[in-house]
């Protein structure tokens, strides 16, 4: 077990360093990053004001030496300032990481609470109208676009019916209306996805021999399903758990937009739209930084669950 976590946690800081790398390369690619940092209208400064603002940005080193410049500045927290306004990245991203992990967990939990029972329904009712009825479901989550489903519910619960608000992030209690869209548009893809997948396994499970000898020894239906079947089919599920909940806090850039979330996919987008390289290369560093977190995490509760692991 040990040697499994050992090699995981190797594994997760050479990606970490390979996200560095990838992310100060595209600070390169686009060019002399001072036309970047320039203010409007810098082209026609003098020579002398040029190599200053190079030596200030650590252009004169070799491109390694900056490399490493670059990844101390970041271990310490500074990620540079914002082309607009000259807001500190840092502060930016701290701003808009709560609202994005709220967002991010509660789609989690509603594709988790919806996905996996129907999709153990599904399995042990198979061939039955709740079988055709989850499959049909799970084609449908899958099938639709997010943008188009978000656009849809606030077509209809927003603008027809007046139930619940368009857009942007209330505040306290009165704010929970605004998670509704968002979260139910998000966690219908994913609630679809965990139907299949726990289907799928749950399937193969009950197939198995073991399941069939504890039927024949008289063990309880409800023993075999959650006990024997369920436990074994975790780990498909868990897997894709892990890839939902790191989507849903580093893939919200369509949701956010759509319903106006103040959080860091639409700082993103924003960002984007206006050529502001500072912020965009924060916050993808941000976004692989929360990926190989939560594949770290994934990979330390397998050796909870599968026993093999613990064993090996």
């Amino acid at each position: 077990m040990y040697k499994f976590l050992l090699r995981r946690l190797v594994f997760s800081i050479f990606t970490l360093i390979g996200a560095t790398i990838i992310v100060f390369t595209l600070s390169r690619v686009v060019g002399d990053p001072r036309l970047l940092y320039a203010q409007e209208g810098g082209y026609g400064m003098s020579d002398q004001a040029w190599d200053d603002l190079g030596v200030a940005l650590g252009l004169d080193k070799p491109i390694v030496v900056q490399y490493f410049k670059w990844v101390g500045d970041v271990v310490t927290g500074d990620l540079g300032q914002s082309l607009l306004g000259r807001n500190d990245v840092t502060d930016l991203i701290k701003q808009k990481v709560p609202n994005t992990l709220q967002l991010g967990l509660v789609s989690w939990v509603v594709a988790t609470l919806i996905g996996i029972p129907l999709g153990v329904l599904s399995a042990v009712k198979r061939g039955s109208f709740w079988d055709y009825l989850g499959r049909g479901f799970a084609l449908l989550g899958q099938a639709a676009p997010p943008f188009w489903i978000g656009i849809m519910a606030i077509l209809l619960f927003a603008v027809r019916l007046d139930w619940l608000p368009a857009g942007g992030k209330g505040e306290g209690f009165s704010g929970l209306k605004n998670f509704i869209l968002p979260a139910g548009t998000l966690g219908l893809a994913a609630s679809a996805s965990y139907l299949r997948l726990t289907r799928s396994a749950m399937l193969e499970i009950l197939d198995s021999e073991f399941v069939k000898l504890a039927r024949a020894k008289g063990v309880g239906t409800q023993m075999v399903i959650w006990k024997h079947a369920f436990k074994n089919a975790l780990i498909p599920p868990l897997t894709l758990s892990a890839l939902i909940l790191v989507g849903f806090i580093t893939g919200t850039v369509v949701v956010e937009t759509v319903f106006t979330w103040p959080g860091l996919g639409r700082l993103a987008v924003t960002s984007t739209n206006q050529n502001d390289f500072p912020v965009m290369t924060g916050v993808v560093l941000v976004f692989a930084m929360m990926y190989v977190v939560i594949n770290l995490v994934t990979d330390l509760t397998y050796a909870l669950v599968d026993p093999r692991i613990r064993i090996g």
